[in-house]
């Protein structure tokens, strides 16, 4: 089966080979805010399983983080704000999350994209290291 996407196609087997490999992990609210899909990668810092789909969002988040999650929700339905992005430390680690804001082309809001990711390795280091790292690894 192939996928056609605005940029090209891809083989089904493509597209989840893709999103199974790279580190950040994905997960699809549509929008009623329900959690539609995700990304099923080894490297997934908040676990998912089949049982997660077809769920309202605030459902699969823990309950500290609702709050905010409806929040940001609101704010991207409304139009108010297209993303939003945070580091917080969880689970011993340094997470980014960020949101981001689905619309088609007619400017209608189709839901939400959440990219999670352990950032750790990044935020270890001052600039400088940064930069030590960036040139040995050339």
């Amino acid at each position: 089966m192939k996928v056609n996407l605005a940029s090209g196609t891809l083989k089904l087997e493509q597209l989840n080979a893709i999103f199974k490999t790279i580190p950040q992990e994905f997960d699809f609210i549509d929008e009623n805010d329900i959690v539609r899909w995700y990304s099923n990668n080894t490297n997934r810092l908040f676990a998912r399983d089949t049982s997660k789909l077809n769920q309202p969002v605030l459902a699969v988040h823990p309950a500290h983080s609702v709050g905010r999650v409806k929040k940001v929700l609101a704010e991207m339905h409304s139009g108010e704000r297209d993303s939003i992005q945070m580091t917080v430390p969880a689970k011993g680690k340094q997470i980014h999350i960020a949101f981001y804001a689905l619309h088609n082309d007619s400017g209608d809001y189709i839901g939400c994209i959440e990219v999670t990711e352990d950032v750790s390795e990044f935020t270890k280091s001052s600039k400088l290291g940064n930069l030590v790292k960036l040139l040995r690894n050339k």
